[in-house]
């Protein structure tokens, strides 16, 4: 029987077939393009289970409404080519359970699969994705490390140890898995990612910018995301060295503009606007781009994390389809079924009014709504690093509406990790100020 470039047993595929799956196999894993080519193969062998089961998770990636529909013609397609093996049976399960929106379900079969085949590295890695969107660091260590005694030098699995390890702030062991993976191949982009975030979380912003320097020389052939959000992570670096030149080149030339239309892409243009604009920085008209393709997002809540981020770029911008979006998230937040109801209700919903009132200065309504969101925000998911973008929204409330104490005890607890970050330093010299002549009178 033919394998995958893992090793791993396939049924009814044919040389072309299976050199699509592996096209799948390693992009996915390497946040490649050539992962999509499983599309045209899937559609040329309709016999192929797994080509069309690996079809149907690409649309997923998607991340929009529209994806379920155009992943449920894969489904159909993997449900009508017969009997696979019990793993592919297995997968076919998992994206149907994935189309009917029952995570918990989806991860309970992913569970299975890497126990019984655990160098199948797509389930490990699906299942980081899925936790992640939960904030459940903890699940996406003990995937990858269900998986690590199968895969010793397997350097993609070093790259999701070494971010789980990240996420639940064991940054030794962190770094120690990801220089694994980069000794192991030097292009492993998620691996690189990982890295970043340890130096981000330490401190280390110039040994950050240069790391990333010089491994942006490997960033060819990467899908959107893995390529724009390696560069947001080095524009993070070089706002905290206060180097506005760099920031605006990264924005303009490598987050933004090579796939305004995918999910990440967007929230990544306006994570860094955001950030850009509270470092103090004039953002020009670059929120009307951005809103011109977050438009058909007006109803769009697909994750939370997703949708916070689209609300504020649309609302920044001044877009009647930021209040159509507020709407939407309420009216999402009492229809959801038990497993996202609390999210929506108890997190996002709050998130969402604080960040519609920053974008439109209402501060002080900011500062009410992210202030009860904030200590729950891990659970709408997204990265540490990511889901900081709210404590700055947040903190810069804080400053507008002249809460100097506060904003002080928030910036010095900043320092503990960014002690040179010229905008952070450069607010606390403000904040002293205002406080020493409010002693003085």
């Amino acid at each position: 029987m033919p394998q995958d470039a893992l090793g791993n047993e396939v049924s009814t595929a044919s040389a072309r077939t299976l050199g699509a799956i592996d096209n799948f196999v390693e992009g996915f894993l390497g946040y490649e393009r050539k992962a999509t080519n499983v599309l045209a193969a899937a559609d040329a062998d309709e016999e192929s289970m797994l080509a069309n089961v690996y079809a149907g998770f690409s649309w997923m990636f998607l991340e929009a409404a529209s994806a379920r529909r155009k992943a449920s013609v894969y489904l159909r397609r993997a449900e009508s080519a017969g009997s696979g093996n019990t793993r592919e049976q297995l997968l076919q399960r998992q994206l149907e359970r994935w189309i009917a929106d029952d995570i918990p379900a989806a991860q309970q079969i992913g569970e299975q699969i890497v126990d019984s085949f655990p160098t199948d590295l797509v389930s490990v890695k699906l299942h980081q994705y899925f936790s992640f969107n939960r904030g459940d660091a903890a699940s996406m260590l003990r995937i990858a490390q269900m998986a690590e005694p199968a895969n010793p030098g397997n350097a993609h699995l070093q790259g999701m140890l070494a971010f789980g390890y990240e996420q639940m702030h064991e940054l030794e062991k962190a770094e120690a898995a990801a220089r694994k993976a980069l000794t192991l191949k030097t292009k492993e982009p998620w691996a690189q990612h990982a890295l970043a975030h340890v130096m981000l979380s330490t401190g280390r912003t110039s040994e950050g910018v240069e790391f990333l320097g010089e491994a942006s020389a490997t960033w060819v052939d990467l899908n959107s995301f893995m390529y724009t959000h390696n560069w947001w992570h080095k524009a993070l670096f070089h706002i905290s060295l206060g180097d506005s030149q760099a920031v605006f080149d990264a924005y303009d030339h490598h987050v933004w503009g090579i796939e305004k239309d995918y999910s990440q892409d967007q929230v990544g243009a306006v994570s860094l606007l955001a950030r850009m604009e509270v470092a103090g920085l004039d953002v020009g008209n670059r929120w009307e781009d951005v809103a011109a393709h977050l438009e058909v997002r007006a109803r769009d809540t697909v994750q939370p994390f997703l949708t916070l981020q689209y609300l504020y770029g649309l609302a920044r911008a001044e877009r009647a389809e930021a209040d159509i979006l507020m709407q939407a998230i309420e009216e999402k937040a009492n229809a959801s079924n038990a497993f996202d109801r609390m999210v929506w209700r108890d997190v996002a919903v709050p998130a969402a009014r604080g960040m519609l009132a920053h974008a439109r200065r209402d501060y002080a309504d900011a500062v009410r709504w992210l202030t009860l969101a904030n200590p729950r925000m891990t659970e709408i998911g997204g990265s540490h690093a990511q889901r900081d973008l709210f404590g700055q929204l947040l903190l810069d409330a804080h400053l507008r509406v002249g809460n100097w104490r506060l904003a002080r005890q928030m910036l010095e607890m900043r320092r503990t990790w960014d002690a040179d970050g010229v905008p952070l330093n450069r607010a606390l010299a403000e904040v002293e100020a205002r406080l020493g002549h409010e002693e003085v009178s």
